[in-house]
Formats: C-alpha cells, sequence, structure tokens
C-alpha cells in the first residue's frame, strides 16, 4: 500500500522522512520542486550507476573498433608499396568513433533502464504541485502499518494525505 503526504514547506517534509525512517517504514520517497540538500542527506542520495554503462560501452567501442580493421585487414591483405598491414595510427580514428559511439548508446540504454522507462504503468502516488510549490513524501508499507504511516504524515504537517485506491 502506499500513502502520500502533501507539504508546502519542505522543513516539514524532512521532519516527515526522518520520522518514517525511524519508524522502521520500508520504503520512503520523497518528491521536491528543487534540490533540497537536506532531503538529499535523509534519502541517501548516491552516485548514479549510470557511468558504468557507459564505460563498458566504450571500452567494447574501443575493442570493436581496432578489432574491426585488424580483422579486414588479416582476412583481405592488400599490400601497397611495402608499407605494412596493421597501421595503428590509421585504426585509431577507427576505435575513438567507436568509443564514443558505444559509450554514448550504452549511456543512453543504462540510463533509460535504471530510470524505468518507458513506464508501462504508473509506479508512484504523483501529484502536479510537486513541480511548482508542494513537497511530497510517499511512504509504501504493508496494511498493518499503513494507519500508523498515515498519522505519522499527518502528524508531521501534511496539507494533505491520500492513499492508492
Amino acid at each position: 500500500m502506499r500513502i502520500l503526504g502533501v507539504y508546502d514547506e519542505p522543513a516539514k517534509a524532512s521532519v516527515a522522512v526522518a520520522t518514517a525512517q525511524d519508524a522502521g517504514l520500508a520504503r520512503v520517497d520523497a518528491f521536491s520542486p528543487a534540490p533540497d540538500h537536506t532531503l538529499e542527506q535523509l534519502m541517501g542520495a548516491r552516485v548514479s550507476p549510470v557511468r558504468l554503462f557507459t564505460l563498458v560501452g566504450a571500452l567494447l567501442g574501443c575493442t570493436a573498433g581496432f578489432s574491426l580493421p585488424i580483422y579486414t585487414v588479416s582476412a583481405w591483405p592488400l599490400i601497397t608499396g611495402g608499407k605494412p598491414l596493421f597501421s595503428i595510427p590509421a585504426f585509431v580514428v577507427i576505435a575513438f568513433e567507436l568509443t564514443i559511439l558505444f559509450g554514448a548508446i550504452f549511456g543512453m540504454l543504462g540510463f533509460l533502464l535504471l530510470a524505468g522507462l518507458p513506464r508501462l504503468r504508473r509506479r508512484h502516488l504523483g501529484d502536479p504541485r510537486f513541480s511548482n510549490n508542494c513537497f511530497g513524501v510517499e511512504i509504501t508499507c504493508d496494511e498493518e502499518q499503513a494507519a500508523a504511516a498515515r498519522s505519522l504524515l499527518a502528524d508531521a504537517g501534511a496539507i494533505e494525505v491520500r492513499t492508492d485506491d
């Protein structure tokens, strides 16, 4: 069950998050119209793992960028004027281009995967006021904890408390 509290001040939302975490409620999410460092600290903001997707893509792209011309030159050798078959400076251009391409594609796919996009079903109780001037705290809990979560959000100064039905 999901319960949403709407707040008009960030301090009240911060109190609600801290109280919910102290109460041991399973999952607490916060929504804010602008970055709020207090909420970030309470929620435990973490470093985005998208950069790992980008790194893996870049490494694969670099590997593919060197492997493709090396395979092509060894499979179909074209000896011209006694020049070496494996000309690394010429391969660097292809490797660089594929490094950037694969890194960008993997980074975008990692972002979409971690963001849960496309959203085929609604995942949280949203409110358009969260984009304007209000703050929200959503608690996901069991039916047994629902009454305590509702009262916790209301006691923290919520202007509205609602549940998903």
